[in-house]
Parts: C-alpha cells; sequence; structure tokens
C-alpha cells in the first residue's frame, strides 16, 4: 500500500467513524427509540455499517474536492499549495467545524449516559450522608493498626513479586513485540502481529477481572491477587519496553551488523545499551503502580490490605475504613515519592 492510498484508508476510517457517530447520535436524540429497539443487535448492527459505508464514501467525495476532513489533516502531509492558501481560522474550515459538532454532540451525549444532575450533587440529603462518611474516616479507628501494618506489608510484597516476575518475560517479549526488530521476515512479521495482539488483549482485562478468575483458579488469597497483577504486569510492560526499542538510534545497530554480528548479538550489544536505564525507570514505576492496584484488587478477594478494606465497607464501619485508608495514602505517597526520586537519578 502506496503513501497515498495508505493516507486515503486512513482517513475514510477515522472521518467514516466520526460521521457515524454524529449521524447515529441525530438519530437516536430526533426518533427517542425505546429500550427493546436499542437492544435489537443485528438491526442496528446492520443500520450502523450501512451509515459507515455511506459516510466513508462522502468522506472519500469530499477529499477528493479539496474539502479536508480531520482525517485528511492528520495523516497527509502538509502541500506547498495548501501552506500559501488565504490565512482562514482553523474554527471556520470544514475539519474545524467537523471537530466542533463532534465534540458538542459527544458531550452532550456523555452528560445523558452519565445522567449528570446539579440536582442531586448538592442535594441536602445526599450532603449529609456525605457528612457522616466523612466525619466517620477522619476519626479513624487505630485499635486495627497494628493488622492494617500487617495488611499493607503484604500487599507491597505481592506487587513486588508481581514486578520481579514480570520483568524477564516482558523484557524478551519486548523484542519480538518491537516493530523494528521484527520486521525483516513475513514470518517474523506474523509472530510480531501475534504476540502484541494478545498482549493487547491481556493488557485491556482490568487486574480486578483477572484476580476474580485467579481467585476461583487457586483460591481466595494474595497468591490470586500475585498472579492477577503478575499477567497484567508483563502485558504492560512488554508494550512500554517494546516501544523503547522502537525509539533506539539506529547507528549502533547498523554498526554492529556490519561487523558480521549475528541477530542475538546485535540486540545483546546495540540495543539493549541503549534501553537499559530507561527500563529500569519503567520497572520502577511499574512497582509503584502495582503497589496500587494490589489495593484494589484485594477487593475480590485478591489478599493484601483491599480485603480488610472491602470487609469493614461491607459492615458500614467508616471509622476502621478511614484507618486502613489512612495507612494505604502514606504507604502510596513514599512509594510515589520514592519511584519518583529514583526514576529522576538514573535518567
Amino acid at each position: 500500500m502506496n503513501k497515498n492510498k495508505q493516507v486515503i484508508f486512513q482517513s475514510v476510517l477515522l472521518d467514516g467513524l466520526i460521521f457515524t457517530f454524529v449521524v447515529l447520535s441525530l438519530l437516536v436524540y430526533f426518533v427517542n427509540p425505546s429500550e427493546d429497539q436499542l437492544l435489537m443487535l443485528s438491526r442496528n448492527t446492520f443500520l450502523s455499517l450501512g451509515v459507515f459505508a455511506f459516510s466513508g464514501v462522502v468522506v472519500f467525495l469530499l477529499n477528493s474536492k479539496g474539502i479536508h476532513t480531520i482525517g485528511h489533516i492528520l495523516f497527509a502531509e502538509p502541500q506547498l499549495s495548501e501552506a500559501v492558501q488565504e490565512d482562514v481560522p482553523w474554527f471556520k474550515k470544514f475539519w474545524g467545524i467537523e471537530l466542533i459538532v463532534a465534540f458538542i454532540i459527544a458531550f452532550y451525549a456523555s452528560f445523558v449516559v452519565t445522567e449528570f444532575s446539579f440536582y442531586e450533587l448538592f442535594s441536602e440529603s445526599g450532603f449529609l450522608g456525605a457528612q457522616r462518611i466523612f466525619s466517620s474516616l477522619l476519626n479513624p479507628n487505630f485499635e486495627i493498626l497494628p493488622r492494617a501494618i500487617l495488611a499493607i506489608i503484604e500487599t507491597i510484597f505481592m506487587a513486588f513479586m508481581a514486578t520481579v516476575l514480570a520483568v524477564p518475560i516482558a523484557f524478551v517479549l519486548s523484542f519480538l513485540c518491537a516493530k523494528n526488530v521484527m520486521s525483516g521476515h513475513k514470518v517474523l512479521f506474523a509472530i510480531y502481529g501475534t504476540i502484541r495482539t494478545l498482549l493487547n488483549v491481556t493488557r485491556s482485562i482490568e487486574p480486578l477481572i483477572w484476580a476474580i478468575i485467579f481467585s476461583v483458579w487457586v483460591g481466595i488469597g494474595p497468591f490470586a491477587g500475585m498472579l492477577a497483577l503478575l499477567l497484567h504486569s508483563v502485558a504492560s510492560l512488554a508494550k512500554n519496553y517494546s516501544e523503547l526499542v522502537e525509539c533506539i538510534s539506529e547507528g549502533p545497530v547498523e554498526a554492529i551488523k556490519a561487523t558480521g554480528a549475528s541477530s542475538l548479538q546485535v540486540v545483546w550489544f546495540a540495543m539493549v545499551p541503549q534501553i537499559v536505564l530507561p527500563y529500569t525507570a519503567f520497572t520502577i514505576y511499574r512497582w509503584d503502580i502495582n503497589v496500587r492496584m494490589a489495593t484494589i484488587i484485594g477487593l475480590v478477594g485478591g489478599g493484601g490490605i483491599g480485603t480488610m478494606l472491602i470487609q469493614y465497607q461491607g459492615q458500614a464501619l467508616w471509622n476502621e475504613v478511614g484507618c486502613l485508608v489512612l495507612v494505604i495514602a502514606v504507604v502510596v505517597w513514599v512509594m510515589d515519592t520514592g519511584s519518583a526520586y529514583i526514576r529522576e537519578a538514573i535518567k
């Protein structure tokens, strides 16, 4: 696919989605379908595909007539003829109007879907309920502090174990997910696409869901939580690491190749030295993230302080919850501050 065809395809795809969203949103607003009509998946899918196909044709015709859409502005290289055109404010151009209309419709749709209500937000009954909870949280019951400290230690080690086990796996996968490493042959590119897709799917599933799965698999406790963090950490670190590999300087790579080095030697002597410090920074940051995530996955049986938190919250023991929140806040603050200093020092 040459550059021009690629730009056309990307523009039609992006603007087709934007146009489809605008048309379907307006259709829902004016027709006001019932819930049963919205649940008719086959009919609505066919309608959406039809609108998308029509939108794609419209976008193609607009760009061919010199009326540039958002997709064209994003993906096409600027032309000299466009640069010398009369200076027109962006919001008066077609792509600017398209952007404004899409944003307004998206904002209004979000306002309706989320049922945003200033009345509920500032209602007297809501304020009283929030006041009761906050007053309890601000008066923590420190009798459970020893148990809370033991639980947060368990949480920290869950995060540490998950990070340590994830790093070597993600390190290897990062080179298999780097386009500049795997683009030399069709088989290698197929491996790249397969692994990248699997990691994207794994990363798209929240650790909370993985914790539920592993709680059923290995039982409720810190082991299930650690496995959930491990799996998500592998997918996330592999993505971050691979993006670093794709941004390396090609000079050392070409120099090592010129000596007749093998592919493995090129990776080890030309690529690894360029990425070792950013890798370390990402790893430390990931441990910081895992500590925070570990407090959440405990809510579904993943062990750690999250398990205590859901127990006391379920019994509406807000003073005890206040103690746990305080412990979590202190640990997260210390971890965040410490990791920030370390990451800055190794840059």
